[in-house]
């Protein structure tokens, strides 16, 4: 899946998303990153993004567009029957 970033807040929601998909809790990727969860659930809600909103910005007066590409959701095999 690709997510054009327009914003911090588009960030945020790839972040909440990829961690959703790898069945991460919020508690459980903040300790993975070294991350408050609090500051997590900040990050992911686009509430924490100004120096990343300015970068952005530079880069699309720039002409750049920004996207980001999420990994396809694996699909779980089912057991075969060996019979």
């Amino acid at each position: 899946m690709r997510l054009n970033v327009r914003t911090g807040a588009d960030v945020g929601r790839a972040i909440g998303e990829l961690r959703r998909a790898s069945k991460l809790t919020q508690a459980g990727l903040s300790e993975l990153v070294g991350l408050e969860a609090k500051y997590l659930s900040k990050i992911e809600s686009g509430r924490t993004v100004s120096l990343l909103e300015h970068e952005l910005r530079i880069l699309r007066r720039l002409g750049a567009t920004i996207t980001i590409e999420l990994p396809e959701p694996k699909l779980e095999s089912k057991p075969s029957d060996a019979s």
